[in-house]
């Protein structure tokens, strides 16, 4: 089988959509050995317009196709990730909603099949962009196989020397952004009176510079880090005593399988795919309850009971997720294709 990727967040996006791109053509490539792929790095108007290579499967990874995929022969894939653009409109400038708008309703009407990466994002394709539900599959991804290889002492402590972080620290990871929630969290240790340094990994943004005036104010520690290479990911997880993670709103939430995967307790949100990622392994709170998110915050730091219960359930649920499965998956709707 000869299948073609659209591998413009492959090359140029280190978050997300770049992860889940990176993963996907990694799977095929390890458990497909024998398929022929191709990476398509067009962009803009060039990559909309571009003429789809001869090939079985044309798979765009992020929420879009060609508009010249019709003069193709190929069957096509779109994995589609959130809606959020269109949930919480004031996030997104009115050109980048446009845009959006219109490449994703085009896909959904487009595509042969119509990937899913949670039965949250399945709902949303139905309800905003009216897509077609007998064909969407919900194939939920996976993490980076760097967080399934060993973590010893010496690289926590290694990582813990490189950015200067403290022996006990809470962690968030994810974009700087209002979505992400990260001042309800300063709010919620402030008001709860969790006296443990916060750990903030991600991208230098205004809100960034908003959560530490806040953090100030309200004397909670909050150390910033920006531009971590993503191999350090892992340690830095493995250090954190709870991976706090109170987004208001995602398609899957990777770094709550991230966290499952290391060994490190979960606190997320109430709502959207949280529960999809986390199971029964993490405990959740309404992300705008800055008392319930506070509360649950200090049961999971004082009960070692429920800690160990929660690392454990983790580790199982994590299983659900593995390269293995992910790929079986994958593979069989190419090959139903």
């Amino acid at each position: 089988m000869r299948i073609v990727f659209d591998a413009k967040r492959y090359f140029h996006n280190h978050r997300g959509l770049g992860n889940y791109s990176r993963d996907v053509v990694r799977l095929i490539r390890e458990y497909a050995p024998n398929w022929e792929v191709v990476l398509m790095d067009k962009s803009g108007l060039g990559r909309s317009l571009m003429k789809v290579p001869e090939c079985d499967v044309y798979h765009g990874l992020s929420g879009e196709l060609p508009f010249t995929i019709g003069r193709s022969n190929a069957r096509s894939v779109v994995t589609m990730h959130d809606a959020i653009f269109v949930r919480y409109p004031e996030l997104y400038s009115p050109t980048y909603r446009w845009l959006f708008t219109q490449k994703v309703r085009f896909a959904c009407q487009t595509a042969d099949t119509i990937i899913a990466i949670s039965e949250q994002t399945k709902r949303d394709m139905i309800e905003f962009f009216h897509a077609d539900e007998s064909k969407i599959e919900v194939v939920y991804q996976g993490c980076s196989n760097i967080f399934r290889q060993p973590i010893s002492i010496q690289q926590v402590e290694d990582v813990k020397s490189k950015y200067s972080l403290p022996h006990q620290y809470l962690l968030d990871v994810g974009a700087i952004e209002p979505r992400k929630n990260l001042k309800n969290l300063i709010r919620a240790m402030a008001a709860a009176k969790i006296d443990m340094p916060l750990v903030a990994i991600g991208g230098h943004s205004k809100y960034a510079d908003e959560a530490a005036e806040l953090a100030l104010q309200l004397g909670v520690t909050l150390l910033l880090r920006h531009g971590v290479p993503f191999a350090d990911f892992p340690a830095i997880y493995k250090g954190a005593e709870v991976l706090c993670y109170p987004s208001i709103f995602e398609g899957f939430g990777i770094p709550i399988l991230e966290a499952m995967c290391v060994g490190t307790p979960v606190l997320t949100s109430t709502g959207s795919c949280f529960a999809e990622t986390g199971g029964d392994a993490a405990i959740y709170a309404n992300p705008l309850d800055i008392e319930e998110i506070g509360s649950q915050l200090h049961t999971i730091l004082t009960n070692n009971h429920l800690r160990a219960e929660m690392v454990a359930k983790g580790a199982i649920q994590a299983n659900r997720f593995t390269d293995e499965q992910v790929a079986k998956n994958l593979i069989l709707l190419y090959k139903t294709l």
